[in-house]
């Protein structure tokens, strides 16, 4: 049978297309599907990776600057004082304990630290070694000693000061009308600091004003 046969569905008889409408039909439409397939809706995109956790950055706490004193642009007509609660502490009417009466708000209790003693002065001699002399001045003759043809030897005792300088004269064995005028004499001197142990210390010493006419 040829591409333009024939079937009969029904009572078993063949025949040309066009009779017993509704009998007769072609091959060709009996094969031919009587529904039209459905358009295929595409599957969406797969979804994005997901992203790895960042690490969390704790935040740092804000620095403040430090407080800077500055000078005022204008000068004040007043000074107005702080009050004592903006210190931190209230003293009270009566202070703080351990204080001492006309102390400072804020001041340290029992005062500051007595500074150390002076070193003890050092006499010259044996391991201490005499002091050189950097200026010498002559004594004045007192007049009434010169008429009255007075003469000699005045023994001194000097302090000398960590920076060479005499602090004080004592007279050890001297004459009256020229005592004085030794004494005055031997306070312009000048010497080298006095060293114990590499540091400058007080020094005492002996020194010797001849007077001769």
């Amino acid at each position: 049978m040829g591409s333009d046969s024939y079937a009969f569905y029904g009572r078993g008889r063949l025949g040309p297309p066009g009779r017993e409408k509704g009998r007769w039909k072609s091959r060709k439409s009996c094969l031919r599907p009587s529904w039209s397939p459905e358009p295929v809706t595409p599957l969406p995109p797969p979804p994005p990776p997901a992203r790895a956790p960042s690490a969390r950055v704790e935040p740092k706490p804000p620095v403040t600057p430090a407080t800077a004193f500055t000078s005022p642009v204008e000068t004040p007509d007043q000074v107005v004082p702080e009050a004592a609660g903006e210190l931190g502490f209230d003293s009270g009417p009566d202070g703080v304990e351990g204080g001492v009466p006309g102390g400072v708000v804020g001041g340290i209790v029992g005062g500051l630290p007595e500074a150390p003693p002076p070193p003890q002065p050092v006499r010259v001699g044996g391991a201490i070694k005499a002091p050189k002399k950097l200026r010498h001045v002559d004594p004045m003759y007192p007049r009434i000693a010169a008429v009255a043809r007075v003469q000699g030897i005045v023994v001194l005792e000097c302090l000398l000061s960590p920076e060479g300088r005499v602090a004080e004269v004592k007279v050890l064995q001297g004459i009256p009308l020229l005592d004085e005028a030794a004494v005055q004499a031997v306070k312009q001197w000048v010497f080298t600091p006095t060293l114990f142990n590499g540091v400058p210390v007080p020094a005492i010493m002996t020194v010797n004003v001849r007077f001769a006419l």
